[in-house]
Parts: structure tokens; sequence; C-alpha cells
């Protein structure tokens, strides 16, 4: 975004542990989804707003008041969803994506939703095994997936926000290959220059220990069901980063060489 010449402002927790990662020129404001007017707070002279919902720790409750406050401003929203939605595999009542959509659908905002299938940053989750022992020990290895390098999701985002044309759109945002988990662990040996391996977990072993690090049950049960489903029918693709941005989409290769070091 600040590429493109927009100011740029972040709304940040107070402690988050982020906020190095944030470049320079982007004016901070620290506020919560979960109040509001501490949202409202960062919003005046704002046209354009990328929302991203942080469902594992904030339920949906307060998201209409938020949209009430973005509405009062801006003009634009481009809202981070899921290829779930796009599937039709996530209802709108367990569901943040699929819910925040419906609330935006009939707003008189310029929206345009962002579909994005599993980001390339999941494997960052392998890194301890990794480190250790070499061994990635996680269920539904020969899922396929399409991964988007959240650099590109944030480029179609910017366009969203900053060109006419993409109003109304519900882009399906994914990666240029079609990998599987056990393929991704692979070409990050092959950037470590390490041979790694890959052994399948019980499906009821992969849930308690998601449940045990935070995942609420109904959550996990649909990551693990759609991962299953990932080994026989692939997760689909397109070619929405090229379209919108007029470049490639970034690999999983090169998304593994930009982040060599948390491997290591």
């Amino acid at each position: 975004m600040l590429a493109a010449g927009a100011n740029v402002r972040a709304l940040v927790l107070k402690d988050d542990p982020n906020l190095h990662r944030l470049p320079d020129g982007v004016e901070l404001h620290y506020g919560d989804l979960a109040d509001p007017n501490s949202v409202a707070a960062a919003l005046p002279g704002v046209d354009g707003v990328f929302w991203m919902w942080p469902f594992f720790t904030l339920d949906t409750r307060t998201a209409p008041a938020v949209l009430e406050r973005i509405a009062a401003h801006a003009e634009r929203v481009a809202v981070v969803s899921s290829v779930g939605v796009h599937l039709g595999i996530e209802p709108v009542d367990n569901n943040c994506h699929a819910y925040l959509e419906g609330l935006l659908e009939p707003s008189e905002l310029e929206w345009t939703f962002l579909r994005t299938t599993g980001f390339m940053a999941n494997a960052l989750g392998f890194a301890p095994q990794i480190r250790t022992s070499g061994t990635v020990h996680f269920p539904y290895g020969a899922a396929v997936r399409t991964s988007v390098d959240e650099s590109d999701l944030a480029a179609v985002g910017v366009r969203a926000l900053t060109e006419d044309g993409h109003a109304g759109q519900k882009y399906l945002v994914a990666g240029p290959e079609a990998l599987s988990q056990q393929e991704q662990v692979r070409i990050i040996g092959e950037v470590l220059g390490r041979e790694l391996a890959w052994e399948d977990i019980h499906h009821d072993a992969a849930r308690k220990a998601m449940i045990d690090t935070g995942w609420p049950p109904s959550y996990a049960d649909g990551a693990l069901d759609y991962f299953a489903t990932l080994c026989t029918t692939p997760e689909p693709g397109s070619t929405v980063i090229a379209d919108v941005t007029g470049r490639p989409a970034r690999t999983f290769r090169e998304w593994a060489v930009d982040h060599a070091d948390a491997f290591r």
C-alpha cells in the first residue's frame, strides 16, 4: 500500500508482538475489534479498509458495530474471506468469513471479498519439528493445496482499495501451483539442503493436539475434514493474482527461500 503512494494506518493491539514487522511510514493506532469505539478513533480520514477478523481469538458479536463505524468513514472495504465460503462448505452460523460477507453484501460500501486458499505461512507450524527432528508429524500429508503467499493476497487487496473495477467482486485468491502438504515439506528441505520426512498421524490425535493449542473444536473439525477431502479433490486454483496485479503469483519455493531462517 505504501508503494502505491497511499497513506497507511494500522489498527494494532498495544501488546502485539509483531509491531516491529510494520514498515516505516505506517501510522499506528491502538485498538481492538472487540471494542468498536476504539476502532472508530482510528477511522477519521480513512477511505479504504483492509479487514481481517481474528477468528481464533474473537467471536463476531462486535462485527456489526465495527462495520457501522467503518461505514461512517470509508468507501471501500477489502475483506479477507476463505475458500470455504467459495466452496459453500462454511455455514454463516459457524464461520466468521461467511458472516462478515453476509454483513457487507447488502451494505452501501464498495466491498471486495478475498476468498483466499491456505496461507503459505501455515507451513511455519511445521518449523519446530523441522528444526528438531526433521520429521513432520501431521495428518493428511497427501492433501493438495493451492496455498497463497500472504504478500500476494495483500497486493490484491491494495488494488481493490486503490483502483476502480473491483467493487462487488468475490475473488478466489489462490497460489500458482497445487502441492500436497508433504510436497511443501520436501521443498522446504530442498531449500535448507536437508532431507525432511513426513509421517501421517491419526485424525483424532491431530484434533486433540489442535484443540490443546487453542483451536475451537468446531474449527479443528472443519479443518481436518477439509484436509481429508483434499486428499482426493485438490483445492481449487485461480489466476486472480496475475489478473489483478499484472504479475505472476509467487511460488511456494520462493516463499520458502524468504522464510528459510524460520526452519533452521
